[in-house]
């Protein structure tokens, strides 16, 4: 199974991911490892990435999610997964994959961005990103605002049902 934790930057991708597959022990794979240097400049200097940035990218993930799937393990993967057709392709080929939404105020996501010191992507990209979140249909949403815990509780719940 490969589970993708998905949202908009600041959202806790990367913490919920880190758990959720410490609790399951499975593979962590996180997403922002895969960006092109061309896509981390980009985002760097403020702009957005446009589909075209985020095609070599989806791939790559794929990729590894595809690795993964055909070696039989199991993978826990941190990807904004903004719109359906990042999410197809993410997906293409793979066997059972889950998304899982981390959804919730903008008010904290912003304030989380702008207190994240190193990482490439500024707080001022945030109203892009959610100018191009496609919200899912199929995905569990886990609100941003519980701790990590019960987030990964949530999670597992939902795994065990099914």
């Amino acid at each position: 199974m490969i589970i993708v934790v998905m949202g908009v930057a600041g959202s806790g991708k990367t913490t919920l991911g880190r758990a959720l597959a410490a609790a399951l022990g499975w593979v962590f794979v996180e997403g922002d490892d895969y960006h092109p240097a061309a896509n981390i400049a980009k985002m760097a200097r403020g702009e957005p990435l446009d589909d075209a940035d985020r095609a070599p990218w989806l791939q790559r993930l794929n990729r590894r999610l595809a690795a993964l799937d055909a070696s039989g393990a199991d993978a826990v993967l941190a990807c904004s997964a903004l719109k359906a057709r990042y999410r197809e392709r993410l997906a293409a080929g793979l066997g059972d994959v889950r998304f899982v939404h981390l959804a919730g105020d903008a008010a904290l996501v912003e304030r989380r961005l702008r207190a994240r010191v190193g990482h490439f992507m500024p707080a001022d990209l945030l109203a892009s990103q959610a100018l191009a979140l496609e919200l899912p249909d199929d995905a569990l949403p886990v609100p941003i605002e519980l701790p990590t815990g019960r987030q990964v509780h949530l999670v597992l719940e939902a795994i065990r049902r099914g």
